[in-house]
């Protein structure tokens, strides 16, 4: 269940409310400025049936998700989806081809290998990561009916929507905001948010991007925010060690192997927030030149952090130029 609370007093009886619970194997947050008879109960329980119904579409942890069935479907077997699913699924293909494949939802097989799937343990399948081969691009491999609220498989592959699925959670908790009238808040899926509006006194929204170590949180700078959505992809944060051999949670779909390059992490700005995780992740793979080349050719604001010896090289662009 979420939890709320209502706190401190705001000019013309704004108040500051905020909201929280579980979900997608970490925590939600949103917090909003409305007015003091705003019903929190309502919007609390709307705030929770959001996340949840996103987690039970797009969990591959979960074994009668929407995803699950239809990663355990045949070949050429149309399978029942939400609508949610379906737009999230067409949004990955699009941003998979922009992106010359560098975003791929196709990995779920090599996130197994490498010891993130659910039913691997954190181990390493050694014989299989060296296995190594390009994956399909997903629009080859998966065909979505958006209209009838299906797809199906071309060809064999396990679906993993760990590197959007966040960002469609997040843009659903402000979609529920939307709806209730409110024009000041702040959502989020444990790194990624979005944000509508600024303060009741006209100031934005601070966030802080993280510094990109391994075995503490340490806060680098801080970025304030509004009407933009914001998402981090990078090394630091899940991965797992074998041997002395460390292991990132990203893939690389077109070596068919987990990602290996100097970038740490990799911060966008973007429309929604499905579009940040999406291109953050994309990004990343990409590497600094392929990935910078992108950002600017989509007009995105996105921050490099590169590691270089012992030291952070930072790489911006749009908003995060230099200048």
């Amino acid at each position: 269940m979420s939890k709320t609370s209502i706190e401190g007093q705001r000019p013309n009886d704004v108040r500051r409310h905020t909201f929280n619970g579980a979900t997608m194997g970490t925590h939600y947050s949103a917090q909003c400025y409305a007015q003091a008879d705003l019903d929190c109960i309502s919007v609390g329980a709307e705030l929770e049936s959001a996340v949840q119904a996103v987690d039970q579409e797009m969990s591959n942890w979960k074994a009668n998700s929407d995803l699950t069935r239809l990663n355990k479907a045949g070949v050429d077997v149309w399978v029942p989806i939400s609508g949610n699913l379906a737009k999230v699924l067409v949004r990955a293909t699009v941003i998979g081809r922009e992106t010359d494949n560098a975003f791929n939802i196709g990995v779920g097989d090599l996130v197994d290998r490498s010891g993130f799937g659910p039913d691997c343990a954190g181990q390493f399948d050694v014989p299989k990561l060296l296995e190594q081969k390009p994956l399909k691009p997903i629009g080859q491999v998966l065909e979505v009916d958006v209209a009838q609220s299906r797809a199906r498989k071309r060809a064999k592959v396990a679906l993993d929507l760990c590197g959007i699925a966040k960002g469609f959670g997040v843009d659903e908790l402000g979609r529920v905001m939307d709806r209730n009238g409110i024009k000041s808040w702040l959502v989020g899926i444990d790194g990624e948010l979005r944000a509508r509006g600024t303060k009741p006194m006209g100031s934005s929204w601070a966030l802080a991007i993280e510094r990109p170590e391994y075995d503490r949180r340490q806060a680098l700078a801080v970025i304030e925010i509004a009407d933009v959505a914001i998402a981090t992809s990078g090394d630091y944060r899940h991965w797992t060690e074998s041997e002395g051999m460390r292991t990132s949670h990203t893939m690389d779909p077109r070596t068919g192997a987990p990602l290996k390059n100097s970038i740490a992490s990799v911060t966008v700005l973007a429309d929604t927030c499905m579009d940040a995780d999406a291109y953050a992740t994309a990004l990343l793979v990409l590497g600094t030149e392929q990935g910078i080349q992108l950002a600017r050719e989509k007009q995105l604001g996105a921050l490099f952090l590169v590691r270089e010896a012992n030291e952070l090289r930072a790489i911006g662009t749009g908003c995060f130029a230099d200048g």
